[in-house]
């Protein structure tokens, strides 16, 4: 909640103090941020410069995206934000990247969520969910493992058992990755116009990958979609003006065969005009110097962030949470995300429309 003047005042919970203190310390020095202006353990708080009060900033990432959603003139502004955002990575890369273990990154985004017993292997190995079809019909996810499945003509393979172990395997202390100094949790409401990081829970050591996996499943599914349909509450919170979306992804159909045991879905991944100025500059800079930055190969970066994109996929929201067809959905991304049949321009690949409410 935002104290009197221009201050900001952001409550944390229990021991979550210090980390957002030193994050910021840890970036202050080379990231566009507020000034901290006090840190009270006693009252899990600390207080920042209010960046909007004090008028260095307007919008946030996602204010900015959704207004050219209604409006596709103001798309250049969103390709202006990616662009800060990718130089900002690629500048922490430079100023402070290095090859080292992910047991020296920041651990509470992908190794805490994939750990046994946490929240990934709670909600979809320990009691896996069922999948709503229909007319009285449900799937379990662990049955789709017998499933031919097949999504939008192309047939994927969802054994989330041998997912999950891939992204511990991939995502193990030992894992060397190159590692730079960033925020963290690169997310539209972390991002405020004119370029400045807020947030900074995370802040610390990071794989430039994961902060590359993260942004991209927040333009493609959370930002216009997950956290607004499914959150609202923290979407209204979150965002300054939190315009709903326009569109959203939708099955178009499906082909379900208990008998030959095949599941087939078509799907179209319906945004607004920027939200796919947002994807499509951050593919063009993946290709361009973001994954070269991150020591991959462009036309290998789907397949090296399987493991980021798995914990990003399941470790957010409980799937009990989603109604039947946005789980098939997430689940059909998270299939085609593992797939070597699936490139990265495939994987974000979206259909156009401005039909405000269409679902």
């Amino acid at each position: 909640m935002s104290a009197p003047g221009n201050v900001f005042r952001k409550e944390l919970r229990p021991g979550a103090v210090v980390a957002e203190a030193r994050g910021w310390e840890a970036v202050s020095s080379h990231l566009r941020v507020p000034r901290l202006l006090s840190v009270d353990e006693a009252a899990h708080g600390v207080v920042y410069e209010d960046v909007f009060a004090a008028g260095r900033c307007s919008l946030l990432l996602g204010d900015v995206i959704g207004m050219a959603d209604l409006d596709p003139t103001e798309t250049g502004r969103v390709t202006t934000m990616i662009d800060a955002v990718c130089d900002d990575l690629r500048a922490a890369g430079d100023a402070t990247g290095c090859w080292s273990t992910l047991a020296t990154c920041v651990p509470a985004l992908y190794p805490e969520r994939l750990r046994p017993g946490g929240r990934i292997g709670s909600w979809y190995l320990r009691n896996p969910p069922m999948i709503s079809l229909g007319k009285n019909r449900t799937l379990s996810v662990r049955d789709l493992v017998t499933y031919e499945f097949v999504v939008n003509g192309v047939p994927v393979r969802l054994d989330l058992p041998v997912i999950v172990k891939d992204a511990r395997e991939l995502l193990c202390g030992d894992g060397r990755w190159i590692t730079a100094v960033t925020q963290g949790d690169p997310t539209e409401p972390n991002i405020a116009e004119p370029m400045c990081w807020l947030d900074f829970e995370y802040a610390g050591r990071n794989t430039l990958v994961g902060e590359i996996a993260n942004l991209l499943w927040y333009l493609l599914a959370m930002g216009g979609w997950l956290v607004p349909v499914f959150q609202p509450a923290v979407y209204a919170r979150t965002l300054r003006l939190a315009l709903p979306p326009i569109v959203a992804p939708r099955i178009e159909q499906y082909d379900l065969s208990t008998t030959d045991r095949r599941l087939e879905i078509t799907y179209a991944w319906n945004v607004g005009h920027g939200r796919r100025a947002a994807l499509h500059r951050l593919i063009e800079r993946i290709h361009i110097d973001l994954a070269a930055a991150a020591g991959i190969e462009p036309d290998n970066f789907l397949r090296q962030i399987r493991g980021f994109l798995t914990a990003r996929i399941l470790g957010v929201f409980d799937p009990t949470t989603l109604s039947g067809n946005a789980l098939l959905l997430v689940l059909a991304k998270l299939a085609e995300s593992q797939s070597r049949a699936v490139t990265l321009d495939q994987f974000a690949r979206t259909s156009i429309t401005s039909e405000r409410g269409r679902r």
